[in-house]
């Protein structure tokens, strides 16, 4: 074999090698991608209504009010190899963002998909909160612990399932408020509890304590959720869809369903965001995705977290108008406002 052959051959060999490996050697990425959206005022594929009340009244409304997804390829376990990551890297439509974004080292793709889910379970809860508490309708806050730190005076004393009545005679009505009444006593003091143990009313003492962890902020060694008691029935169902970041398309189509305000006008309105019991909108991720998603399936206003606006930069679809959103009642306002023409904050 000649010298020319024989470099040719080796050329072509160690290209076949490189190929060989970028194709089936993974690597750490994950590709974003416009996922289903789901209108909150209408029905799944069955014909079950996605948001269902029962023990209210409720009035008949029009058009839509998508909550909006993103769809992933890739995680732990997948085989995502560079062509692929490439291809979506050229395609305006996808990301390519890193494995680790997505999935917490040492956490498996069914570790990621149940903690979404009890994160999505979570914000219809918090949602239905969002919404009564902007419609001024009473409901009752729980703080329940979750779970103590190991080696504090509360894991001694509390117990997971725990709810947290008061704080020497002072009402509990929020994880924020427990918080003050905590800070508000300096490290080594000794805290009067009343919580509600298995039915039973039990008085408890615990002291607080200033952690590393705690940045010198006095704390008892205790991680609770809020838990909500509605005075009627909020019923969501979304199928397999994780995830906090549908919290405020709930809100609203609860709203529209408990009012005969008929917020989108007849109008297809999507949009996303994180939601607090309180009526914050929180930013989330993929929102470049989930716009793309909203104007496919024919929305034409999408409502955004304000957290989120510098990540819309340059990347709205034409034909879609975004408006920048910070709370609960300032999105139902904007809604009100676009029927009627009036001008709304934009990203």
């Amino acid at each position: 074999m000649s010298r020319r052959s024989l470099t040719l051959s080796i050329a072509g060999l160690a290209t076949l090698v490189a190929i060989a490996v970028a194709v089936l050697v993974p690597v750490p990425y994950v590709i974003l991608r416009p996922g289903p959206t789901l209108n909150t005022l209408g029905k799944d594929s069955s014909g079950k209504p996605l948001i269902t009340i029962v023990g209210h009244p409720t009035y008949p409304t029009t058009g839509n009010l998508n909550l909006t997804t993103v769809s992933y390829q890739g995680g732990p376990g997948a085989n995502l190899n560079v062509f692929q990551a490439l291809r979506a890297w050229l395609d305006p439509a996808e990301a390519v963002v890193p494995e680790s974004e997505l999935f917490p080292p040492g956490q498996t793709a069914e570790q990621t998909q149940q903690q979404d889910t009890a994160q999505m379970a979570s914000s219809q809860q918090t949602a239905t909160a969002a919404a009564l508490t902007t419609l001024h309708i009473p409901f009752q806050t729980q703080v329940v612990v979750v779970q103590t730190v190991p080696d504090t005076p509360a894991s001694t004393v509390l117990k997971p399932g725990d709810v947290i009545l008061a704080v020497d005679g002072k009402p509990v009505t929020g994880q924020a408020e427990l918080s003050v009444l905590i800070t508000a006593h300096p490290p080594g003091s000794v805290l009067q509890l009343t919580v509600l143990r298995a039915g039973k009313t039990l008085h408890l003492q615990v002291k607080t304590v200033a952690t590393k962890d705690s940045g010198g902020t006095p704390v008892i060694g205790v991680e609770v959720q809020e838990r909500y008691k509605f005075p009627f029935i909020v019923r969501i169902s979304v199928g397999d869809i994780g995830g906090p970041s549908a919290g405020m398309m709930f809100a609203l189509g609860i709203i529209d369903k408990l009012t005969r305000m008929n917020l989108t006008g007849g109008k297809f309105i999507a949009g996303t965001g994180e939601i607090t019991s309180s009526g914050l909108v929180q930013p989330i991720g993929g929102i470049q995705q989930k716009m793309v998603a909203a104007r496919d399936a024919g929305a034409t206003v999408f409502l955004a977290p304000a957290g989120n606006c510098a990540d819309t930069a340059g990347a709205i679809p034409a034909g879609l108008r975004v408006v920048k959103v910070s709370t609960l009642p300032q999105a139902v306002s904007d809604l009100q406002d676009i029927q009627v023409g009036k001008p709304v904050p934009s990203c």
